[in-house]
């Protein structure tokens, strides 16, 4: 006899289509909830269940919400573009539009979702050098960081006393099937997988089976609640993140690609070098505190896990043999001159 599986309730992933929308409704649908994906664009052969909305107005979508056990809105237009005033327009309103359309779809329900996820981002602390930015450091410069606060300030405004509510600020996910890692990789496997500019910009980086780990752990603990850095918390350098990324490839060595290039790289491809020449060292600081476990803290084992051909197995352990992090945190160092500088700078092996 068949055993019957109880839903632990419907999970709404607005924006839901991309690469985060696909891992995180795989993570979800095995943890035994029902994942509705709200798109532009439904698919007709998908294994989701996908529902239309267009992101700034409240429609028929908006059924799906009650009763809901969770809301996650990933909705933003790529800032991997130009940024002309038409494009700067489009990536601000297609963030602040669909908060607010999530906000007033759920104050009209009559039995509103138990928590709201937010996504956000770190770009919100600009190019912060070595500084190291936990979830209480200050607003950068420029236009990303303009639009992470007007993102912020129209989630902060939704007043939902029925919901818990929690800001993740995203950094960057190593994924196997999306994201840069896969265009990274092929970049390396040509021998193109040098360092990009100077190599100091940092890169926060987090594994996609972490991320998607983190997201559900948001929706699962009703003490989640806020802003929390999603990120791991180990960030390196571009140029250990280049060279652990060749290691991994068996590409050892590469041509540093200088900033005069990557600037007439991304005018030809109609990108902004800015995303790939500046970076932040980001920490989860609220996370460490409420005990979240990261199963990938070292870049080495995170890349050669995503790189490798898939196999298999079971879920890997948590990483241990922890060092102090430069804000006293103990981690495990994200790769191997983060881990030596780690250590040196606390005496520790």
């Amino acid at each position: 006899m068949t055993e019957m599986r109880v839903s632990k309730g419907r999970v709404v992933l607005a924006g839901g289509s991309g690469f985060l929308g696909r891992a995180l409704a795989g993570e979800f649908a095995r943890a035994g909830y029902e994942p509705v994906v709200l798109t532009r664009r439904p698919a007709k052969n998908s294994r989701v269940r996908q529902v239309e909305w267009d992101g700034r107005t409240v429609g028929a979508w908006a059924r799906e919400l009650e009763g809901a056990a969770a809301v996650v809105n990933l909705t933003g237009r790529s800032v991997d573009c130009r940024h002309t005033p038409k494009n700067r327009r489009e990536i601000v309103e297609s963030r602040v539009g669909s908060v607010e359309a999530v906000g007033r779809a759920i104050r009209g329900c009559a039995e509103p979702p138990e928590v709201l996820v937010q996504a956000a981002s770190l770009a919100v602390y600009g190019d912060a050098g070595r500084r190291v930015c936990d979830e209480t450091a200050p607003a950068g410069r420029g236009f990303p960081v303009e639009v992470c606060r007007l993102w912020e300030r129209a989630f902060d405004s939704v007043e939902l006393p029925g919901t818990r509510k929690v800001l993740l600020r995203i950094g960057f996910v190593l994924g196997r099937d999306g994201g840069a890692l896969p265009t990274l990789a092929r970049f390396a496997r040509l021998y193109l997988g040098g360092t990009i500019g100077g190599g100091h910009q940092y890169i926060s980086w987090l594994h996609e089976r972490d991320f998607c780990r983190l997201v559900l752990w948001c929706v699962e603990r009703p003490e989640a609640e806020g802003v929390f850095n999603a990120t791991g918390p180990s960030p390196v350098t571009n140029a250990e993140f280049m060279c652990e990324l060749r290691c991994a490839l068996r590409r050892p060595w590469s041509p540093r690609t200088p900033a005069w290039l990557v600037r007439l790289g991304a005018f030809l491809m109609r990108t902004e070098a800015p995303l790939a020449l500046e970076g932040r060292r980001c920490i989860p600081d609220r996370l460490v505190e409420s005990h979240f476990k990261f199963l990938y803290t070292n870049l080495e084992s995170a890349l050669a896990d995503l790189l490798q051909p898939r196999a298999g197995g079971p879920e890997p352990r948590v990483e241990s043999r922890p060092v102090l992090s430069p804000k006293g945190i103990e981690i495990m160092g994200g790769g191997t001159k983060e881990r030596k500088r780690l250590s040196a700078a606390h005496g520790t092996r």
